[in-house]
């Protein structure tokens, strides 16, 4: 069965971009230092999931398509991609990459890349409000924090909206120059079966 992981990069602060997003669209003013550790050795192994070998699917949401421009003219990432939208659109096929455009919510979405994923992880990639959504419905199972060692002040921050506690069990610590990346288990996570989610 899939395993859910959302991985998102953040300052010490909670924030997951920098303030002025209107003005320094993506990752806002100084948001960029949140992503310095991708160009460390193991990078973009911590980012997608061992090199993209063990994640089977991704969810993301609109405004991250968006400014994203869909990852070129491959799509980046070489498996399906579920995007968590208001807007629907029809599906856009990139070399490998297939963008499917959920507007049912983020239980369809990741309904849709369970199955998708197989045995595979399902890698919840953000934005803020995504994972917000899918940690307050108990649908997480690990949490994947990539904590830069900058105080940003304010921006977006990744811990709201969540509705009351959500308990962790610390699962890995690994150190870097430009990160601390923390996985941590959620052990009170909605269970799912095989091709969805138990309604």
């Amino acid at each position: 069965m899939a395993k859910v992981e959302a991985n998102i990069s953040m300052s010490l602060d909670g924030f997951v971009t920098g303030p002025n997003l209107n003005r320094y669209p993506g990752l806002g003013e100084g948001g960029d230092i949140l992503h310095a550790w991708v160009d460390e050795s193991r990078g973009m192994d911590f980012a997608i999931g061992e090199e993209r070998h063990i994640a089977g699917s991704v969810i993301t949401s609109r405004k991250v398509y968006d400014e994203t421009g869909g990852w070129g003219d491959d799509g980046f990432y070489r498996m399906p991609v579920f995007v968590v939208t208001h807007r629907p659109h029809d599906v856009v096929v990139k070399g490998e990459t297939t963008f499917t455009f959920v507007t049912e919510g983020i239980e369809h979405a990741i309904e849709q890349a369970i199955v998708a994923a197989g045995d595979r992880l399902v890698h919840i990639m953000g934005g803020a409000g995504i994972i917000q959504q899918a940690l307050a419905a108990g649908l997480v199972d690990e949490l994947f924090l990539h904590v830069a060692p900058v105080i940003l002040g304010s921006g977006t921050r990744l811990f709201e909206h969540l509705g009351g506690p959500i308990q962790l069990e610390r699962a890995e610590v690994i150190e870097s120059r430009h990160a601390t990346h923390l996985r941590y288990r959620i052990p009170n996570s909605r269970p799912r079966g095989r091709g969805g989610l138990a309604m």
